[in-house]
C-alpha cells in the first residue's frame, strides 16, 4: 500500500495554485501569437476562451466535489468512464504539461534576455533546473515562493494596465478590428485556450488540500474569474499602445507595449513576466508528478513514479523524472509549435473530463454545462495547425500502444 499525501493547502494557497498555474506565459507570451492569429478582435479570442473555459471549470468543480483525489481529470475519467479513458486523459495531461513548461520556460528566458544576453533555450534550460530542484524541496517551500510571486505579478499587470491605459490609442484597437475575419478569432481562441488551462492544475492536488471538497471548486471558480478580467484588461492596454502588428509574434509582446511608457515601465514588466512565467513552470512540474504518481497507483505507469520521500512525503522520483523530460523538451523545442500541441493535449483531455462529468447522478449544476463544455473543446480542435493535429494524433498512438501493451504484459504474468 502507498504511503498518502500530506494535507498541506488552504484555499488561498490552492487560488494561488490556481492562479501561478494559469497567468504566466499566456498573457505574457502567448499574446502576440494570439494577436498575430485575431488581430485587435484577440479581445473577443480571450472572451470566448474564457467561456469555454468557464464550461469545462465547472465540470472540474462538479468533479472535484465527488472525487477528491490525486490526479484530478485522469482519476475523474478512470473512476466515471473507464480505466482506459483514465490512462489516456493522464497520458494527454502529462504530455501537455511537459510540452507547457517547455513553453514556459522559453517565455521566461525571453524576458530574461532583455536584462541579460544569453541565449534563450540555455536561460531555459537553467529554469527547468532550478524549478525542479524547488520542487525536490516540498509542498510548504514550493507553496511560499508561489503565493509571493503571485501577488507580484498581479501587482506588476496592474501597474502595466493603471499607467498603460491613459496612453492606450482608440484607432489601434477600432480601425481594423477583424483583420483576419472570424475565422481568425477562432484561431486566436483555439491559441488562447492555452492561457486558461491551467485552472485544472488545482485538482491535481485534491489528496493535499483541506476540506478538498469545499475548497477547489471555489479556488476554480476565483481563479478563473480573476485571471479573465486581468487578461481583458491587459490586452486591450497591449494592443492600444502599439496595435496588434507591435505584438504579433514578438517573444516578449507585453515588454515591447511597455517600452512606451518608458524604461522603467518595460523593466517592470519584464520582471514581472519573469515571476509569472516561473510560477507557471513551478506549478506545472508540481501537477505532473502528482499525475503520474496518481497513475502509478492504479498501476497504468510504473511503481516507482508513486513513490513517496521518507522525510518530505513528496513523490520525489516522479519530480525528477519529468524535471529532466521538461528540461530536453526546453533545450530543443519552439514556441508556436510547442504551445499548438499542448493545445491539442488540453483540449482533449478537457472533452474527456466533460464528458465524466455527464455521468455523475444528481449534478449540482445543469447537464448543460458538461455538455457545452465538451462540444465547446471539440470544436476548438478544429481551429488547430494541421502540425498540432498529426504530431497530437501520434502523441495518441502512441499512448495507447502503451496501455494495450502493458495491460497484456500483466495478464501474460497473471496466467503464467
Amino acid at each position: 500500500m502507498m504511503a498518502e499525501l500530506k494535507k498541506s493547502f488552504g484555499l488561498v494557497d490552492a487560488f494561488n495554485i490556481g492562479i501561478g498555474a494559469i497567468i504566466g506565459a499566456g498573457i505574457f507570451v502567448v499574446t502576440g501569437i494570439g494577436a498575430s492569429l485575431a488581430g485587435p478582435a484577440l479581445l473577443l479570442s480571450l472572451l470566448i476562451s474564457a467561456g469555454i473555459a468557464a464550461f469545462t471549470a465547472l465540470s472540474f468543480a462538479e468533479l472535484s466535489m465527488r472525487i477528491p483525489k490525486e490526479g484530478g481529470g485522469y482519476e475523474f475519467a478512470h473512476e466515471l468512464i473507464s480505466p482506459f479513458a483514465g490512462f489516456i486523459t493522464g497520458w494527454l495531461w502529462l504530455v501537455s504539461n511537459v510540452v507547457v513548461g517547455a513553453v514556459v520556460s522559453l517565455g521566461f528566458a525571453h524576458y530574461f534576455a532583455l536584462f541579460f544576453p544569453i541565449p534563450v533555450h540555455v536561460t531555459a534550460t537553467v529554469a527547468c533546473i532550478i524549478i525542479t530542484s524547488i520542487n525536490y524541496l516540498g509542498a510548504r517551500d514550493l507553496e511560499v515562493v508561489n503565493n509571493f510571486l503571485v501577488v507580484f505579478k498581479l501587482f506588476i499587470l496592474a501597474c502595466f494596465v493603471v499607467f498603460g491605459i491613459q496612453s492606450v490609442q482608440s484607432g489601434n484597437i477600432t480601425t481594423t478590428f477583424f483583420p483576419h475575419g472570424s475565422v481568425g478569432v477562432l484561431q486566436g481562441a483555439a491559441i488562447m485556450f492555452f492561457a486558461f488551462a491551467g485552472f485544472a492544475r488545482i485538482t491535481v492536488i485534491g489528496e493535499e488540500v483541506k476540506n478538498p471538497k469545499k475548497i477547489i471548486p471555489r479556488a476554480i471558480i476565483l481563479a478563473l474569474v480573476v485571471s479573465t478580467i486581468v487578461y481583458v484588461l491587459v490586452s486591450y492596454t497591449a494592443i492600444g499602445l502599439v496595435g496588434y502588428q507591435g505584438l504579433a509574434n514578438s517573444g516578449s509582446p507585453l515588454a515591447d507595449a511597455a517600452r512606451l511608457e518608458g524604461g522603467t515601465m518595460m523593466l517592470l514588466i519584464a520582471l514581472g513576466a519573469l515571476a509569472a512565467t516561473f510560477s507557471v513552470l513551478l506549478t506545472t512540474l508540481l501537477g505532473t508528478s502528482r499525475v503520474s504518481f496518481a497513475m502509478a497507483r492504479n498501476n497504468d505507469l510504473p511503481r516507482f513514479f508513486g513513490s513517496l520521500h521518507s522525510r518530505r512525503n513528496i513523490p520525489y522520483i516522479s519530480i525528477l523524472i519529468f524535471g529532466v523530460i521538461m528540461t530536453l523538451f526546453a533545450a530543443f523545442t519552439d514556441l508556436t509549435s510547442a504551445v499548438a500541441i499542448s493545445n491539442f493535449a488540453s483540449l482533449f483531455y478537457y472533452a474527456i473530463a466533460n464528458y465524466a462529468a455527464l455521468k455523475i447522478k444528481n449534478p449540482s449544476y445543469p447537464r448543460a454545462v458538461p455538455v457545452i463544455g465538451l462540444f465547446s473543446c471539440l470544436l476548438l480542435l478544429f481551429f488547430l495547425t494541421p502540425t498540432a493535429w498529426i504530431i497530437g494524433c501520434l502523441i495518441l498512438v502512441i499512448g495507447i500502444v502503451y496501455y494495450f501493451s502493458m495491460r497484456k504484459r500483466r495478464t501474460t504474468m497473471v496466467t503464467q
